[in-house]
């Protein structure tokens, strides 16, 4: 298990080399969080791969209720990589992960190869909602340094939505370069599937129930159901509302309490992010995903078109 001492000692180095030129502190930095999820996708039994603002928040609380359930674990408790598995070894260590760094600690940086012998579940989203979603964290959620990590715009930038979502290395192009190399790389995983955040909105009993199988924790009909009432949308905002997991830091607690566009669950809108843009920008943002090699996990560049039929949630299924 890493443990918060290791995250502690993180923090020790990273605050002794802030008299350092900001692109060391980057570095170091950067390197240091590689190593902490190096030793935890090794360590992990099962993996669950994203981009940020895919729906793996959602995903986690159904877990977690399910879980609590099905196996007795503390109500007040959420899915935390194996501090489920410590209260009962039935439960797989699970690594949530966007492997933001890792490549910055093992070098690999045109390959997934640190992820061949696991067990990886990709969950994806329409990139284009999956963008103006990251604005909205960037803008009233992302800490500072946070956003230089990352070489997001800086804090305080006064950038437009369609700007954001435009950028090279927040926006669109690099969601698109992330999902390019996974829909690339997933067949070599030893054992993968896919599972859609649209399909999960219109079929979350199905899609957990699938998921749940996959991971080799498979449920009743009547527990599934009731986590995915329990993660249901207005749920979902009572909790964070509530702070009913306000100790598992800001994963489900509002950037602003009375801001909706601070709060993690924020519309959960299929196909949302047109709302935000003219025709002209609509299809220049159209245009991005038109100009990669195909359909990314089967998104496709027309406005309003669904996902093309894709592999099934199961286990041992792969991408191919």
């Amino acid at each position: 298990m890493l443990n918060n001492f290791s995250i502690a000692a993180r923090y020790a180095v990273v605050g002794a080399c802030l008299w350092l030129p900001e692109n060391r502190q980057k570095s170091v930095e950067r390197w240091l969080r590689g190593r902490e999820e190096f030793s935890k996708t090794r360590k992990a039994d099962r993996i669950l791969m994203s981009y940020g603002k895919s729906g793996r928040t959602w995903l986690r609380v159904m877990m977690s209720r399910f879980y609590q359930t099905a196996y007795a674990i503390p109500a007040d408790r959420m899915f935390e990589f194996d501090n489920f598995k410590r209260l009962d070894p039935r439960i797989p260590s699970i690594y949530f992960t966007h492997g933001n760094y890792l490549r910055n600690y093992t070098g690999r940086w045109v390959d997934k190869a640190d992820f061949y012998d696991k067990r990886v579940l990709m969950l994806v989203r329409d990139p284009r909602d999956i963008a103006v979603s990251q604005y909205f964290q960037w803008k009233h959620r992302m800490l500072p340094r946070k956003k230089m990590l990352n070489d997001y715009p800086r804090h305080g930038t006064d950038i437009s939505v369609f700007d954001f979502v435009m950028h090279r290395e927040a926006g669109l192009p690099i969601i698109l370069d992330f999902m390019e190399m996974w829909q690339r790389e997933l067949p070599k995983v030893a054992e993968s599937a896919v599972v859609r955040y649209e399909e999960m909105r219109a079929e979350p009993h199905r899609e957990l129930k699938r998921i749940l199988a996959f991971y080799g924790t498979p449920g009743s009909d009547e527990r599934i159901a009731d986590a995915v009432a329990y993660a249901a949308y207005e749920n979902m905002k009572r909790l964070e509302t509530g702070g009913a997991y306000a100790g598992h830091g800001q994963r489900l607690v509002p950037g602003t309490r009375g801001n909706p566009d601070s709060f993690k669950v924020r519309r959960a809108k299929v196909g949302g992010y047109r709302d935000y843009f003219d025709d002209e920008q609509a299809a220049a943002i159209d245009a991005l995903m038109a100009a990669r090699q195909g359909p990314l996990f089967g998104y496709l560049p027309e406005p309003g078109e669904a996902p093309t039929a894709g592999p099934d949630c199961q286990e041992g299924s792969g991408v191919g």
